[in-house]
């Protein structure tokens, strides 16, 4: 099993930045991908972006192209969501999840942070 805990949500204005952090620990060892995914009020979960966690390949999505960044920490078992360049749009629920090694789907979802970008 791994176990995901994202924090770094909060209140920002528009065109302002927030870091989202995603601990992961567990049995970190069988992470092939992890990602961040957002749900707004009334709207599908939607994918943001996606890290392989041993070569560092990046895919986002084309909402946030160029404005957010997706990293790791291996040393903290860390991934970080830079978000630059907010707008109202961004406003959602983050959740950090973890695909494994063989697995096709993400299996294991953190409960999610809170990102409220005010106009």
């Amino acid at each position: 099993q791994v176990q995901l805990v994202e924090s770094g949500g909060g209140l920002v204005q528009t065109g302002g930045s927030l870091r989202l952090s995603c601990v992961a620990s567990g049995r970190t060892s069988s992470i092939a991908v992890m990602g961040w995914f957002r749900q707004a009020p009334g709207k599908e979960r939607e994918f943001v972006a996606r890290l392989s966690w041993n070569g560092g390949n990046t895919v986002y999505a084309d909402s946030v192209k160029g404005r957010f960044a997706i990293s790791r920490d291996d040393a903290k078992n860390t991934v970080y969501l830079q978000m630059n360049t907010m707008n109202p749009e961004d406003t959602a629920i983050y959740y950090c999840a973890a695909r494994l090694l063989l697995k096709k789907e993400y299996e294991h979802w953190g409960r999610g942070t809170q990102v409220t970008v005010s106009s």
